[in-house]
């Protein structure tokens, strides 16, 4: 079993992937919380937490910490000091603990943020993020879903790494993509886009 850091494991999608890799067979999840009010919902279904905040150092989140999955979000409060820097440090972190793989929740639209309005600031952010990744000695792999929805996961996904169109995916297609993402035949070193498709998650990711 294969300790995996959660950052962002109190939000919608972070849960989902702590319940996935809670009945993986090859995974242990540990939820990074921020304060003692977010234990208890862990600890209820067994699952280990480690403090840690982003806008503080996270060095110590790391210890028997194999994979990191990171999908912390400021929900557009701290764009610049959470999705942004957070992520560097916990990336300048993973490096130093060798870290055998960083899994990056992004964005569409992260590749361009300048053509955006509305979301320009958060996805300069998550922009900023994923080149400090690319540019790390880590293993990775940026997924950059369309918007999320909170409908129920169907399995499948449209899958490349420019799709040239916007549209939605689910929160539970997205967890799971992240979560397949972390295994040892997952695609390395890369970047893609997803929305909901017709192809199954596992013979997507084996074509990223």
């Amino acid at each position: 079993m294969e300790n995996i850091l959660v950052a962002g494991a109190t939000g919608t999608t972070g849960k989902k992937v702590i319940q996935l890799l809670k009945s993986s067979q090859y995974f242990e999840p540990i939820a990074m919380i921020r304060n003692e009010n977010q234990k208890a919902q862990f600890e209820a279904q067994h699952i280990k937490t480690v403090f840690g905040d982003l806008e503080k150092e996270v060095s110590h989140t790391l210890q028997n910490i194999d994979k990191v999955v990171f999908a912390a979000g400021s929900g557009g409060k701290k764009v610049v000091e959470v999705d942004q820097e957070g992520a560097k440090k916990m990336i300048r972190a993973s490096e130093d603990s060798n870290i055998k793989k960083f899994v990056m929740l992004s964005s569409m639209g992260a590749d361009n943020p300048e053509e955006s309005n509305d979301l320009f600031e958060y996805l300069k952010a998550k922009h900023n993020a994923d080149e400090y990744l690319k540019s790390s000695n880590l293993k990775y792999t940026i997924v950059r879903p369309g918007s999320l929805t909170n409908e129920k996961g169907t399995g499948k996904i449209k899958l490349s790494k420019s799709l040239n169109e916007f549209g939605e995916i689910s929160r539970d297609d997205v967890a799971q993509t992240l979560v397949r993402s972390l295994h040892d035949d997952a695609p390395n070193l890369t970047t893609f886009e997803i929305l909901k498709g017709d192809t199954l998650i596992g013979k997507a990711l084996e074509n990223a």
